[in-house]
């Protein structure tokens, strides 16, 4: 799991770098686990533009990832580490001893021929699934559900991982890449071991092109625009917006905190992501 870099044939080759995929044990996904994912290009179901920047990109295919891991008891052995279009980390395709097959989401260190298990019953080893309140403090966990039987929502994106601190009660705390402590109830699901493929974050995708083919859209700044289309756009030659950065509806952009002070899920918050 590294990176590589060209020779600078090209401007956009000088700076650029791509995963080597070393890890992978295959290129073919497996055919019954795919469905088909058509491009919104930002748009809802009104036809109305509602996330900017968004558009084109080349096909793909969906992967039916396995977020719940609800085969307790039966073993699976992992089949092959493939590369999945719609997410960051790398997936894992798993044989189980039933004759059923799922992707789930592959942490470091899970390699092809490994053995996993998910339920009561299962060691606490990377790749197995278990409720919180049997995964000992301080290990590092990934894929974790926010509400029992709902499937991981928490921590799936490559090389991110949450600790587990302590359990109090009815709830297990743990501490977020973000440096938020939260609160999770002791009978949710976690997968254990932190997301592989660490290099995402270091890749230059070194062209303009490279961004259009994962389906972003040129950023125009705001003060580039007429006053009709930003807060920031108009003045005479070249100006600094005028106020505080924000998006073309005036919200702010930086910095701003969206939370509500009564979202119902405050109460779970130990310690923010804030700096106090």
């Amino acid at each position: 799991m590294a990176l590589k870099q060209y020779k600078p044939t090209s401007a956009g080759r000088r700076h650029g770098t791509v995963h080597d995929f070393a890890e992978l044990s295959t290129r073919t996904p497996e055919k019954a686990l795919l469905r088909r994912l058509n491009s919104t290009g930002g748009r809802n179901n009104h036809g109305h533009l509602t996330s900017r920047r968004r558009g084109n990109g080349h096909k793909r295919m969906y992967r039916l990832i396995d977020f719940r891991r609800n085969k307790d008891g039966i073993p699976a052995k992992v089949a092959t580490i493939e590369y999945d279009p719609n997410r960051s980390a790398r997936i894992a395709l798993l044989n189980y001893a039933d004759g059923e097959k799922r992707y789930i989401l592959a942490p470091l260190g899970l390699e092809v021929g490994h053995a996993v298990c998910s339920g009561k019953g299962a060691e606490p080893k990377v790749g197995h699934a278990l409720r919180l309140a049997d995964i000992p403090d301080g290990l590092e966990v990934h894929c974790v559900e926010l509400r029992a039987g709902r499937g991981g929502q928490m921590c799936r994106a490559a090389g991110v991982a949450a600790q587990v601190m302590a359990k109090e009660g009815d709830f297990v705390n743990l501490l977020l890449s973000s440096g938020e402590i939260r609160k999770v109830h002791r009978e949710c699901m976690a997968t254990i071991g932190r997301l592989g493929n660490l290099d995402h974050q270091n890749v230059a995708l070194g062209k303009a092109g490279r961004s259009r083919h994962l389906g972003i859209r040129p950023y125009v700044r705001g003060t580039a625009m007429n006053p009709v289309d930003h807060p920031h756009g108009g003045g005479e030659g070249r100006t600094k917006g005028g106020r505080h950065p924000c998006n073309p509806n005036g919200v702010p952009a930086k910095g701003g905190r969206r939370r509500r002070k009564n979202h119902p899920t405050n109460k779970f918050i130990v310690r923010s992501r804030h700096k106090a």
